[in-house]
């Protein structure tokens, strides 16, 4: 399908912020934050503090999100506030390069202001879908992006494990310098990449008045906002269905690799792991799109979690080598995108286009206190674990199998969320 300049403009943030999302999150910052900023601490002690650290940002981003949606809607200027977080995630991003030996604490500030940056423009991103998009569009639109992010992710990738591996190609000293230009290199990308969405997508325009009229207009509309949610037994299940799932989603994605290291995995291993779940999840993504088309948002999605269950059920537990982990992150490339993109779509068709960036930012506090829960819940599983006698590599195991009833009961609200979406259509339409 051909799709519009302003489509291709909008998936590009995606290609630009993916870099953050895999060559930070999923990558090099678990690595290094154990590795080199808790260099000579005890694995488990790490873990905590990784868990803790994926958790203070999770609130931040929480807290805000719900608000800040609200003002941008107030003053249609949603590309502003993208521009503000993309540029605060950018300059976060970058100073990873100063952090010193030990300087865990340093890493800590410098994460939570990055994820901030990073999750507070995706929720503007998001919320663009509407002004890009019709909904009989939005599913393919959608895994689009996702795609064209993973490709963009995976590329970037790619450069930063040579840089480790061959760090003399690249005029560096040592793989840890090689890092630490990673992190630099992220920034850039993120940051030039960024402009397509800035410069083609276009939001109605809005005189919004001072400041503190714009903040009190945020404020009014998130109140209003929660009240239509608590009303719409469509919305607040969904909501509370999203809450539960994608805490599994986030916490495999940020403690995966801190889960390999704790088992023994090499840490080339891992590498390549991530960087096989970017290019599987390229084509899954558009897949997923196509059998929403097929069985539905809902039961595609279903699909997905479905995946998951089995990753962190029968996975957890049966991983011994570098060979299985490449096999479980096969199924995570299959299941990642699509599940994420046709969330994002599903909600997209359910709330009202002039009040998107409200309702998507909801969505976001919602992912925020997941991502709140799922880490700090693994790393203390894993801490009380080892604590009581269980072997480290067994902890690791029972903490990161603990999140599968994440997965079952937010599939089994998602799809009472999807019968009283039925509902309400049948009430509309009858």
């Amino acid at each position: 399908m051909k799709y519009k300049k302003n489509v291709w403009a909008w998936c590009m943030y995606d290609w630009a912020n993916s870099s953050f999302a895999t060559t930070v999150l999923a990558a090099f910052f678990p690595v290094f934050f154990k590795t080199f900023w808790n260099h000579g601490v005890e694995s488990t002690v790490s873990t905590a503090r990784l868990g803790l650290a994926t958790g203070i940002g999770g609130l931040a981003v929480a807290l805000l999100s719900p608000v800040l949606g609200a003002m941008a809607d107030a003053g249609r200027a949603k590309k502003k506030f993208l521009a503000f977080f993309l540029c605060l995630g950018v300059l976060s991003t970058g100073s990873f390069y100063f952090v010193p030996l030990g300087g865990w604490q340093a890493a800590v500030i410098l994460i939570v202001l990055a994820d901030l940056g990073f999750s507070c423009g995706n929720l503007f991103y998001d919320s663009l879908l509407v002004n890009v998009a019709e909904k009989s569009e939005m599913d393919m639109v959608s895994s689009l992006g996702y795609a064209v992010g993973y490709a963009g992710g995976g590329i970037l990738f790619a450069v930063n494990v040579l840089m480790t591996w061959k760090p003399a190609w690249f005029g560096l000293a040592g793989a840890s310098g090689a890092v630490r230009m990673s992190f630099v290199t992220v920034a850039v990308w993120w940051f030039v990449f960024a402009f397509p969405i800035l410069a083609f997508v276009r939001e109605e325009s809005r005189v919004a008045g001072p400041l503190i009229a714009v903040i009190k207009d945020g404020f009014d509309r998130f109140k209003r906002t929660a009240m239509k949610i608590k009303r719409r037994r469509l919305l607040w299940m969904y909501l509370v269905a999203y809450w539960l799932y994608i805490d599994g989603i986030y916490t495999v994605i940020s403690m995966a690799t801190d889960f390999g290291l704790a088992i023994g995995l090499s840490s080339i291993s891992l590498m390549l792991s991530i960087l096989l779940v970017q290019f599987v999840a390229l084509p899954a993504s558009i897949c997923f799109g196509k059998l929403a088309r097929l069985i539905g948002t809902e039961r595609a999605i279903l699909s997905g979690l479905a995946i998951y269950v089995c990753i962190c059920g029968a996975g957890a537990f049966l991983l011994r080598t570098s060979t299985d982990f490449m096999v479980i992150a096969a199924l995570v490339g299959i299941a990642q995108g699509g599940v994420q993109a046709l969330s994002r779509s599903y909600f997209g068709k359910i709330v009202p286009v002039d009040e998107a960036a409200e309702y998507f930012g909801f969505l976001n506090l919602v992912g925020k206190f997941s991502s709140i829960v799922g880490p700090i819940l693994v790393g203390a599983v894993a801490f009380w674990a080892h604590r009581a006698g269980v072997s480290s590599h067994l902890s690791s195991r029972i903490a990161m199998s603990s999140i599968i009833v994440f997965f079952i009961a937010g599939g089994w609200l998602l799809f009472k969320a999807e019968s009283a979406r039925k509902l309400e259509e049948a009430a509309v339409h009858g």
